[in-house]
């Protein structure tokens, strides 16, 4: 059975970084043997285009170069990292994936949604997340949040409109798929998010013979 590919999706502010710490503490409780890994990033060669994509500068970056900067990148990670690391029999948790250039290109940018899904069967075929897990948030709140942890890079300086677009391309998809996507309320203290993570990892730990998870 291959081990679970687990991606993590939301706006800005909405507190990923801390909750994927607690979720690979937890598994790694378990006696779980997981990679914790981002988008765009995840190799060196799409950290750098991690950086082309992020960093403020003078040229208008069209957006479509943008998207498909972030598969050229995407396409790098998975067959460099997440392959190799689920061949290896290692849980991979994944700070964003393809869900996110649906919500930020998609979405936000209005890219046609049709081109998004053709350059997903070609960059990744039949590789896609067991669980996604979005942490929704109001737009408002996790830009506050956002701007109290640094400078924003280029994205996030978008108006709020993209972000509300953004929000509402995630909650389209996870109402698509709604075996996939489990929401968390991300507006919740740290330790009620923890709460609703444990509820949310607890069948597939235990479909997977961890105990009671």
């Amino acid at each position: 059975m291959t081990p679970p590919f687990i991606s993590i999706e939301g706006g800005e502010g909405a507190g990923k970084s801390t909750s994927i710490d607690y979720i690979k503490g937890k598994l790694e409780a378990c006696g779980i043997d997981c990679l914790v890994t981002r988008e765009p990033g995840g190799t060196q060669m799409a950290e750098d285009i991690r950086q082309l994509l992020l960093q403020h500068r003078d040229e208008l970056v069209d957006p479509y170069t943008e998207l498909l900067l972030m598969f050229a990148s995407r396409r790098q990670h998975v067959e460099n990292v997440i392959r190799p690391a689920l061949a290896s029999g290692k849980w991979v948790i994944c700070d964003r994936f393809t869900d996110a250039s649906f919500a930020y290109q998609g979405f936000g940018r209005g890219l046609d949604q049709a081109f998004i899904t053709s350059l997903k069967h070609f960059v990744h075929g039949d590789l896609n997340p067991i669980m996604t897990i979005l942490f929704d948030l109001d737009i408002e709140i996790g830009m506050a949040r956002a701007g109290k942890r640094a400078s924003f890079d280029r994205i996030e300086t978008e108006a709020m409109s993209f972000f509300e677009r953004v929000r509402q391309g995630y909650l389209t998809q996870a109402k698509a798929e709604p075996d996939r996507y489990r929401i968390v309320d991300a507006s919740q203290s740290i330790e009620a998010v923890e709460r609703q993570l444990d509820l949310v990892l607890k069948p597939l730990l235990v479909h997977r013979g961890f105990g009671n998870g």
